[in-house]
């Protein structure tokens, strides 16, 4: 069973031999633009796997010669897969004995060592793979203030004493940091500690829970150190990251960028899956640096371009344009820019639709979505029990109103993302209701005790018992059924899934299992959906819309082989939608769905029906900005740049892409 089909949506926009090209010859052109050694693999896992058998080519070539290989590394999502890699390796026969682990950073101040970097290499690799004790070479998060500037003095003169590190294993941050050498650092900086801005304290939440219980500070390895090691590799996977990779690759050396630094050094390497390539030129421009293969897509991510640098809209675009930014070859094949510009506005009109769910009795021959059957039933898969209304409400509520068979499944019960604040609030009610109501019953009184005593009680890191967590489940499951009750969808039509994958009661998801895709597969063939909406907003921060995206992508990838498919799967349209943590480019949108002042007002009340998700919600990210407000932003951004375009001006857009099952 495919489990990561959601790595694999990219593959169909990009042609093969702009991250795989067939010769050196072709392979300098298209990387002309980029200033370090690139390798661009599918998906992450591969390039993991390439990452992993490098390393450990390295540790047998020092193996032979009797010596020891010396590796720095970090903790962090990037290298799982590396570290899964490693394992299975050396489950095959891979020794490490002769690996000296230096601890690239280390969290200060740490009241739990476990917590940190070193504990979670522990757990995720040295433990696995018999690094002996003695060669694990790292800072401790517990030390004296006034040991500090020493320790770290020391942890240099280690490195040296030990020849040098081998090869250096890197990721890169939001904000463009390597190890945790935050924007501004200095690119001869050594050992030390620093204050954790932002970007690195929500990198870090994954560790510690929340963001808010990051340390203020870590101890870590400078630019400069880095830069004298032998070998130098950095990894990146996921569109969350393609920005400060593209940055980082293809932009001058600044320390506004720190991972710019590596352009300075001879032997770097950098491994990145798709979407984390998509900004560099060849991927996101390649009419830049090569020949093109012409099909719609690119042409319209070309002409979307095109308007933007020039600030005009399609229509208005000429010959002149065209050949002086490097798109002649679309005049050769159009014959000219206006044959161009009318193709791709037309194409770009098509998409707009007040009909998701296809209108009745219409010619649908230029419409994203078909008119029969009408109505349709539908299913709204919904990561958190507010995705839905944060990323498609208006298309949600229209769907309802022209009569659809809507059903909403929420995938996770979301209950590690209410605050122990919005308990008390709930208790504090139902106290209240029991002294009017039951006054002789007092377990609802002995419950509150044990809660508040729970709560005053509670240290950074710890647990919700799991009565706690129900209560917190039960807090977002009647947030949604009141915003659903709003858009006037029955309750009988609210499904919710409680993946077993979540249900771990921390921050930490277990993964996905045959158990959790026989769960939406259950509610797939109850239904028989001939419309699916599903979450394409993957760089959610903490994994869970990717896993969660996973589990309907690989339901429909397993029915597939059953008879469902033929007898109504094989016809239903699969539909993503973003809006939570970004919104897709308009060269990918294939169905737009305006909506008026009045129905973006609808859209932001029930929204604000779940009301522990505000202000108050512990993974809000670094974006300031409410999710109503966050949702209202890039609505309104993606109706102006239609209007930029040339298009209808309407206050506000939902957009949508379809995934073909592969």
């Amino acid at each position: 069973m495919r489990t990561n089909l959601s790595s694999q949506i990219s593959l169909s926009r990009v042609a093969k031999k702009l991250y795989k090209p067939d010769d050196v010859f072709e392979l300098s052109r298209v990387s002309r633009m980029e200033k370090v050694k690139t390798s661009i693999y599918e998906t992450g896992k591969e390039g993991a796997a390439a990452v992993a058998a490098h390393i450990a080519e390295l540790i047998t070539e020092k193996q032979k010669a009797g010596q020891k290989f010396v590796l720095s590394m970090m903790t962090g999502r990037s290298m799982q897969d590396i570290c899964t890699e490693l394992i299975r390796l050396h489950e095959g026969g891979l020794s490490f004995r002769n690996v000296v682990l230096v601890v690239g950073y280390e969290y200060y101040p740490l009241q739990n060592e476990d917590a940190g970097c070193l504990g979670q290499l522990e757990e995720r690799l040295i433990s696995k793979v018999g690094i002996l004790p003695a060669n694990v070479i790292a800072i401790s998060g517990t030390l004296a203030k006034e040991q500090i500037i020493e320790a770290c003095a020391a942890y240099e003169r280690t490195i040296h004493d030990l020849g040098g590190i081998d090869l250096m294993l890197l990721g890169i941050g939001r904000g463009g940091n390597i190890a945790f050498n935050e924007p501004g650092t200095q690119f001869n900086s050594e050992t030390r500690l620093v204050l954790l801005d932002n970007n690195s304290k929500a990198d870090a939440s994954d560790l510690f829970g929340t963001a808010d219980m990051v340390p203020v500070s870590a101890i870590t390895i400078g630019i400069g150190t880095i830069l004298r090691s032998k070998e130098i590799i950095m990894v990146a996977w996921g569109d969350h990251k393609a920005r400060q990779v593209a940055r980082a690759i293809e932009e001058d050396a600044t320390p506004a960028c720190p991972a710019s630094a590596l352009q300075l050094a001879s032997n770097v390497h950098v491994y990145l899956d798709l979407p984390a390539a998509d900004r560099l030129t060849r991927i996101s421009k390649p009419w830049m640096v090569t020949s093109c293969e012409w099909d719609d897509q690119l042409t319209r991510k070309a002409i979307v371009w095109l308007c933007q640098i020039t600030d005009k809209p399609i229509l208005k675009l000429t010959n002149k344009d065209y050949n002086d930014h490097g798109l002649s070859e679309l005049i050769t094949l159009y014959g000219s820019a206006y044959n161009c510009n009318i193709k791709v506005f037309n194409d770009l009109q098509h998409t707009i639709t007040g009909w998701p769910g296809g209108k009745p009795n219409a010619d649908d021959s230029n419409r994203p979505e078909r008119a029969k059957p009408f109505p349709k039933d539908i299913v709204i898969f919904s990561p958190h029990p507010d995705d839905d209304v944060i990323s498609m409400g208006g298309t949600f509520a229209r769907l309802i109103k022209q009569g659809h068979n809507v059903h909403i499944a929420y995938q996770t019960s979301g209950c590690i993302a209410v605050c122990d604040d919005e308990v008390v609030r709930f208790m504090d009610f139902i106290k209240g209701y029991r002294s009017l109501h039951m006054p002789e019953d007092k377990v609802i009184d002995k419950k509150y005790d044990e809660y508040m005593h729970f709560f005053a009680n509670e240290k950074v890191g710890d647990q919700d018992t799991r009565e706690i967590l129900d209560l917190k489940a039960l807090i977002r499951r009647g947030e949604a059924t009141a915003a659903c009750r709003h858009m006037g969808l029955p309750t009988d039509h609210i499904h919710f899934l409680n993946l077993p994958f979540y249900e771990t009661g921390t921050i930490k998801k277990g993964p996905l299992t045959i158990n959790d895709i026989h769960i939406v597969e259950d509610l797939l063939k109850e239904v028989k959906p001939q419309e699916i909406f599903v979450a394409g907003d993957l760089a959610d921060p903490h994994g869970t819309h990717r896993v969660c995206t996973d589990a309907v992508l690989a339901a429909i990838d397993d029915l597939k082989e059953t008879e469902a498919w033929d007898e109504w799967l094989k016809d239903c349209r699969i539909w993503m939608y973003r809006g939570a943590w970004m919104e897709w480019e308009v060269d990918l949108i294939e169905m737009a769905v305006p909506m008026s002042p009045e129905e973006l007002r609808f859209k932001r009340n029930t929204i604000l029906k779940h009301q522990s998700q505000m202000e108050s919600a512990p993974f809000m990210g670094n974006d300031e900005r409410l999710f109503w407000q966050r949702a209202e932003d890039r609505n309104h951004a993606t109706a102006e740049l239609y209007a930029k375009l040339g298009l209808a001006n309407y206050e506000a857009i939902e957009a949508f892409v379809q995934y073909h099952p592969l």
